[in-house]
């Protein structure tokens, strides 16, 4: 092993044993601290939770600097945060389908208006054309459907009249 290889290691150790004790240095004044405000038992905030969770995932020796609680709590603390984040992560935004924009429906509307022949397959496929993207159920609640008139010999009804409900066919 060269010289250069040989002084890495050893820096790399020397940093690494830094940063344990670093870290074993900032446990010890945290519990400190906790200890200082509490009068017979340890009041432990939702911080102090926080920073015991934290640390349980970055420093391998937290164990061994840790005095006023068991560890088996801090893991349970660190349980209780990763359910809480996925909780979070994992809620109920907005209910329902996202709305539809006005641009889009007044499109729609119009294209079916204007090309009355086209159903909702060709109308869905030319928004698609000009890049928007909609269901064929969004378009065909949209459309506007043009009404029929009657066939010849059809039986029309009109709504009540004078209370009578008329029926009319259609002249021949």
């Amino acid at each position: 092993m060269g010289v250069i290889k040989m002084i890495g290691v050893l820096f790399q150790a020397l940093l690494a044993n830094r940063a344990a004790l670093a870290m074993e240095n900032l446990a010890l004044r945290q519990q400190l601290a906790v200890l200082e405000r509490s009068v017979k038992r340890p009041a432990l905030r939702q911080r102090d939770r926080i920073f015991w969770a934290w640390l349980a995932r970055l420093w391998n020796g937290w164990r061994a600097a840790l005095l006023i609680v068991k560890p088996e709590t801090v893991i349970k603390w660190h349980r209780q945060g990763f359910c809480l984040y996925w909780r979070w992560k994992s809620r109920c935004r907005k209910p329902g389908r996202p709305k539809i924009k006005g641009k889009v429906r007044d499109l729609i509307r119009r294209m079916s208006r204007e090309n009355p022949i086209w159903g909702v397959p060709r109308i869905q496929a030319e928004l698609r054309l000009l890049g928007h993207d909609v269901a064929e159920g969004t378009v065909a609640k949209y459309m506007v459907h043009a009404r029929k008139p009657p066939e010849k010999g059809e039986v029309v009804s009109t709504p009540y009249l004078g209370g009578l409900h008329h029926l009319y066919t259609r002249a021949a």
